[in-house]
C-alpha cells in the first residue's frame, strides 16, 4: 500500500510516538479488507512501539481501532483513510501514542473537563478536503477525554449506513446516535457545542483585550496579508475570523497562484496560518463578527461586536469577510440543503455514486463540477440559465465530450423536489418556449458564484448595488479609519493573489492613516487604553 518514501516518512513520524500502541482490525474477505489489512501490515513494523492484530470484531469492516495500550485511549477509523484522510491516520498514531497535539492549552483543558459520555460518529469522503479537520478534532477530543469516543466513517465503502440515514452531504456527524452537524469543524467549535459556559467566558475575555492599532476581521487571504504587513510595521495588530482560511478551505485545485504551479485549498490556508502565527498577531479564530460601531471621532476607537457578544475596540479596521456561496432561492433550496442540495462536488461526491445529479450554473466551477462528477455518479445534467456555457473553451470541450453528461441552456430552476427525506428532483422552465420540465434525481450541486459578506454592515458603510463594500485605490470605506480587502470589495477578479495584494494595501493604509493621526489623539487613546 505505501511506497518506499512514504514508508521512511512515516516511520520518521513514528519515532515520536512514545507509548505503546495496538492496531486492532477488524475484517472480512472482500476486497476493501485486504486492502486494509496491507495498509496496516506496512505500518505496524515501522515502530517497535506498534503491534497489530487482526482478530477485531466490530460490525464494521473494514475498519480498525488505534489504542493505547492497556488504556481507555483510542479512536477508529470504518475504512481505509487514505487520500486526504492519510494525515488524520498519521495524527491519530502519534496522539494516540502520546505525542502532544498543537492545540491550545486552554482548549486542551476544556475538553479534558467536559463531563457526560459523547460518543461520536463521522461519514466522510477520501475526496473531501473538509472532513480532515472535523476527523482530527474528534480523534483528538477522544485521545484526551476517556468519555469520549470516535469513529471515522468512509461514506463510500459503507453506503448502506450512508442510505439509512440519509447521509448526504459530508462531513455529517452524529453524537450518540443522533444528528449533531454537518461541515467542517475544528477542536474549539466542537468543544463551546458541548461547554455550555464556554461563550460567556470566551466573550468576557474578548472584551478585555486592549484595543488594537489595526484589527482584521477576517481571516482569508487578504485579512493574512493584512495582518502580516501590519504585524511587520511593529504595530498592535488582531484578526478576528470566523474560519482562518475562508474560502480557500473550500477550494481544491489552485493553479493560477503566481510561482507555484500546483496547491490545494487547504494546504494554502494552513501555510497562510502559519506564516501569520510568525509575528506578533492576536488570532482570534471562529468569531464572527455581526456589527461594526465606527468611531465618533476622527482617530476615535472603532469597536466591533462579535456574535458571542464580545465587542472589540482598535484604532483602524480592515474589512476582508470575504464571500459565500450563492444560492438559487428557490423552493426547496434550503429544505434538502444536505439532504441531496450541496455546494461541493470534491466532498460530497462519492455520496452520490451511481446516481443522478444536476449541475446548476455555467461557468468555470460549474463546468469543472460536472467533469468531476462525471467520473463517480451516474448521470449529470447541468443547467446553465444563459443562452451558452460561460466557462472556458477547453473545459466545455471536455465536458461535451463525456457520455453521461446532458447540457441544457436557457434554464430557469424554479424548484427542488423531494420526499420531505431527501431530493427527487427538480423543475426548470425553458427560457425560450416558456416550457415547464423536470428532471428525476438524487442530487443538485449549486455552482452559480458568490455573495460578499456584508449583511452585518449594510446602514454602517457604503455598499455598491451588489452589496461590495465600496473602495478607493487606497482601500478605504466611506468611515474614516475603517478599510476593506478581498472578495467582499468592488475590487474586481475575484482571485486569491489579488485579494493578497489588496489586503497589503489595506494595511499600508491603515498604518499610512496612523501616523498622520494628530499626536494628541494618539496620546489621548493610549491613556484611555
Amino acid at each position: 500500500m505505501l511506497d518506499a518514501d512514504l514508508k521512511s516518512q512515516l516511520q520518521a513520524y513514528l519515532e515520536n510516538v512514545v507509548h505503546p500502541i495496538e492496531l486492532v482490525a477488524s475484517l472480512d474477505q472482500g476486497e476493501s479488507s485486504q486492502e486494509l489489512k496491507a495498509l496496516l501490515e506496512d505500518i505496524a513494523p515501522l515502530s517497535g512501539k506498534i503491534t497489530l492484530r487482526l482478530d477485531g470484531t466490530d460490525a464494521r469492516k473494514p475498519s480498525f481501532a488505534i489504542n493505547r495500550t492497556g488504556t481507555d485511549v483510542g479512536v477508529r477509523f470504518a475504512g481505509i483513510p487514505m487520500g486526504h484522510e492519510f494525515t488524520s491516520l498519521v495524527l491519530a498514531l502519534l496522539q494516540v501514542g502520546g505525542h502532544p497535539s498543537k492545540a491550545s492549552q486552554e482548549v486542551i483543558e476544556q475538553v479534558r473537563n467536559l463531563d457526560g459520555q459523547y460518543r461520536f460518529e463521522t461519514f466522510m469522503s477520501l475526496s473531501c478536503h473538509s472532513c480532515p479537520d472535523t476527523v482530527q478534532a474528534l480523534n483528538l477530543m477522544s485521545v484526551l477525554n476517556p468519555n469520549i469516543s470516535h469513529v471515522a466513517i468512509d461514506g463510500a465503502l459503507f453506503q448502506d449506513e450512508v442510505n439509512e440515514r440519509q447521509v448526504m452531504a459530508v462531513p455529517t456527524v452524529y453524537l450518540n446516535g443522533e444528528f449533531f452537524d454537518t461541515g467542517r469543524m475544528e477542536i474549539e467549535q466542537i468543544a463551546a457545542r458541548l461547554d455550555t459556559n464556554a461563550h460567556a467566558r470566551t466573550a468576557e475575555r474578548l472584551s478585555n483585550k486592549a484595543p488594537f492599532d489595526v484589527l482584521v476581521v477576517g481571516g482569508g487571504p487578504a485579512g493574512a496579508a493584512a495582518a502580516i504587513y501590519a504585524a511587520r510595521k511593529g504595530i498592535r495588530t488582531g484578526v478576528a475570523a470566523e474560519r482562518f482560511g475562508g474560502q480557500v478551505l473550500d477550494t481544491m485545485a489552485i493553479e493560477n497562484f503566481i510561482s507555484v504551479p500546483y496547491t490545494e485549498g487547504p494546504k494554502l490556508a494552513a501555510s497562510l496560518e502559519q506564516h501569520v502565527h510568525e509575528y506578533d498577531v492576536d488570532v482570534m479564530n471562529l468569531q464572527r463578527a455581526e456589527q461594526l460601531i465606527p468611531a465618533t471621532t476622527e482617530g476615535g476607537l472603532h469597536q466591533v461586536r462579535l456574535a458571542n457578544g464580545a465587542l472589540l475596540k482598535a484604532k483602524t479596521v480592515i474589512l476582508s469577510t470575504g464571500a459565500r456561496w450563492r444560492n438559487m432561492n428557490v423552493p426547496g433550496e434550503q429544505d434538502y440543503r444536505n439532504k441531496g442540495v450541496t455546494y461541493c462536488p470534491h466532498c460530497d461526491g462519492p455520496l452520490f455514486k451511481g446516481k443522478r445529479v444536476a449541475v446548476i450554473g455555467g461557468g468555470n466551477s460549474g463546468v469543472e463540477a460536472a467533469i468531476d462528477l462525471a467520473g463517480i455518479v451516474g448521470h449529470v445534467t447541468l443547467l446553465e440559465f444563459d443562452s451558452k456555457l460561460r466557462a472556458d473553451e477547453v473545459l466545455q470541450r471536455k465536458l461535451r465530450s463525456l457520455p453521461n453528461v446532458d447540457i441544457i441552456v436557457s434554464a430557469q430552476t424554479t424548484e427542488v423536489t423531494g420526499d420531505g427525506q431527501k431530493v427527487t428532483g427538480l423543475n426548470y422552465t425553458d427560457r425560450t418556449s416558456g416550457q415547464p420540465h423536470s428532471v428525476a434525481l438524487e442530487g443538485v450541486f449549486v455552482q452559480i458564484g458568490l455573495l460578499p459578506n456584508t449583511d452585518w454592515l449594510k446602514g454602517t458603510i457604503a455598499l455598491s448595488p451588489r452589496n461590495e463594500i465600496e473602495v478607493d485605490a487606497r482601500g478605504e470605506t466611506s468611515v474614516p479609519g475603517v478599510f476593506a480587502a478581498g472578495d467582499v470589495t468592488t475590487v474586481p477578479y475575484k482571485q486569491i493573489v489579488i485579494a493578497m495584494g489588496e489586503g497589503s494595501k489595506a494595511s499600508l493604509s491603515a498604518f499610512d492613516y496612523l501616523i498622520r493621526l494628530p499626536v494628541e489623539v494618539t496620546e489621548k487613546e493610549t491613556v484611555a487604553a
